[in-house]
């Protein structure tokens, strides 16, 4: 077994088209029943504004499964520590022998959750997107944005955070892989109403994007719902989408936004909503016009984590990374 730090996996494992192009079988073999995933476990920290998550699938004909705990504290940033942490452990499909011990503080879990957002974008956004918004500024916001570089080329971000001393961080990090404008807005209705393509990515409890707001042409992928408390969505949203697409049909009506929708009765049994692996195994089409409004709910799932676990010890391995135990 082999034991990596979170420098050696940040050195040999980093954003490109190829953990997107994972992520994205990934969802296609969940849509066609490749995979056997079971529900989130959960506990939560309400005292301490946190929360552990534990996640895993096993995706078939795959060599190794990873079980993925992943933490989020969201009072950390007063203590100058990330909100997020976790770990992998990969073990072998066949003996059930642990390979590898990922010590990756949420790294990994960010790479796929972003490589996510961009599969969404690459699907439902309209082909030519001149101005993103971007909802939250946490180290999320700072993956998503990256990630969606490498399927859409736009000149211009719009930023919506609650603490100015975080955007200004976030935008000073952000510099070095972002070229374009950056126009920091003061309410989260400017972001939605003059951007083509927004994501949000908050641990926020009540909606931020509204209803009202959205308009022909939006595309609207939400990130931060992954908890039954957590809510960016305005309910009444779906009732103008044109399409509505998610990660997974039973987790996010457990604890996504379309969860929240289901409850106020916006959504019912006869509501179209479609998983996004759907899409990337071809069984449906990308946008279909240029005016439609497109919401995709992604709450992460545990194929996310197995598959990018899965590459990652495979480059960790040919690089000869980590301590052998």
């Amino acid at each position: 077994m082999i034991v990596c730090t979170e420098a050696q996996i940040r050195k040999y494992v980093q954003q490109n088209a190829d953990v997107v192009k994972t992520v994205e079988e990934g969802s296609a073999r969940l849509f066609e029943g490749q995979v056997s995933m079971p529900p989130i476990m959960r506990i939560d920290f309400p005292e301490h504004s946190g929360e552990i998550d534990v996640k895993s699938a096993y995706v078939h004909g795959m060599d190794h499964f990873a079980v993925k705990m992943s933490t989020g504290f969201f009072e950390n940033d007063k203590l100058g520590l990330p909100s997020g942490n976790g770990m992998m452990i990969l073990f072998n499909v066949k003996t059930g022998v642990p390979k590898a011990v990922l010590l990756d503080n949420g790294y990994l879990t960010h790479l796929r959750t972003a490589a996510a957002g961009a599969v969404a974008a690459d699907y439902l956004a309209n082909k030519t997107v001149e101005t993103v918004g971007m909802i939250g500024t946490g180290a999320q916001a700072r993956y998503q944005l990256e990630a969606l570089q490498l399927v859409r080329r736009f000149s211009k971000l719009l930023l919506y955070g609650r603490h100015k001393s975080n955007l200004f961080r976030y935008i000073e990090d952000i510099r070095a892989f972002y070229h374009g404008e950056i126009q920091v807005c003061d309410t989260a209705e400017a972001v939605v109403r003059e951007s083509k393509l927004v994501i949000s990515t908050t641990p926020a409890e009540s909606p931020i994007i509204q209803a009202e707001w959205l308009h022909p042409g939006l595309h609207v992928t939400a990130i931060g719902a992954d908890a039954e408390y957590k809510n960016e969505l305005d309910p009444l949203a779906f009732k103008k989408a044109d399409r509505i697409i998610c990660d997974s049909i039973v987790q996010c009506n457990r604890l996504g936004e379309l969860h929240h929708a289901y409850a106020a009765n916006i959504l019912d049994e006869q509501s179209t909503v479609l998983e996004l692996g759907a899409l990337t195994a071809g069984r449906i089409g990308a946008r279909q016009r240029e005016e439609e409004i497109t919401i995709c709910d992604l709450t992460g799932t545990g194929v996310q984590d197995t598959v990018v676990a899965n590459y990652a010890y495979s480059a960790l391995v040919k690089n000869g990374a980590g301590t052998t135990f």
